[in-house]
């Protein structure tokens, strides 16, 4: 008999595949994030980047790029067309009536500010990020002072396509 040499993925590594999955729904090319949360092993909404139901998407009539600036005097331009995944997951179980308290939520990269706020008020325990997110210091410190256990798999910053 020869050695079986499948490694089955851990639970993480099963629903950020799913994640990355789910993200292929996204309809703005910049990002294609999509989220999952989870409770005992069973998801229970899903989320991704795209406009609210009637509005245009992305990909359909382009970014709506807006200039943020960040504290330290740098800019730079976001796209604010669409609703994060976070908040799409967050959404979808409001609008079905579930409950997330408790949940874990996994995402693309470090929630931002908003998401992370949003998070914390469902009732989410913790969120599993594949990536850093270039701002997302106010999201890390509001999640230690909440206990929202946060892990980021992989210790690199997403980068964005056709970053401006």
């Amino acid at each position: 008999m020869g050695e079986n040499t499948y490694l089955r993925p851990s639970w993480d590594e099963y629903f950020l595949g799913l994640m990355d999955e789910v993200g292929k729904r996204a309809t703005c090319d910049r990002g294609r994030s999509g989220c999952i949360v989870v409770r005992d092993k069973q998801i229970v909404c899903t989320g991704y980047v795209g406009s609210p139901p009637g509005f245009p998407h992305c990909d359909e009539g382009g970014h709506l790029m807006k200039k943020v600036v960040e504290e330290d005097g740098t800019s730079r331009m976001h796209c604010v067309r669409t609703i994060h995944a976070e908040q799409n997951a967050i959404c979808q179980a409001a609008k079905h009536g579930i409950s997330l308290k408790g949940g874990t939520l996994y995402c693309k990269m470090e929630p931002c500010r908003v998401c992370a706020m949003l998070i914390i008020s469902v009732g989410i325990t913790k969120v599993i990020a594949k990536k850093k997110y270039h701002a997302a210091q106010d999201t890390r410190d509001m999640f230690q002072q909440a206990r929202v256990e946060l892990v980021v798999v992989e210790d690199e910053v997403e980068q964005y396509s056709g970053q401006y």
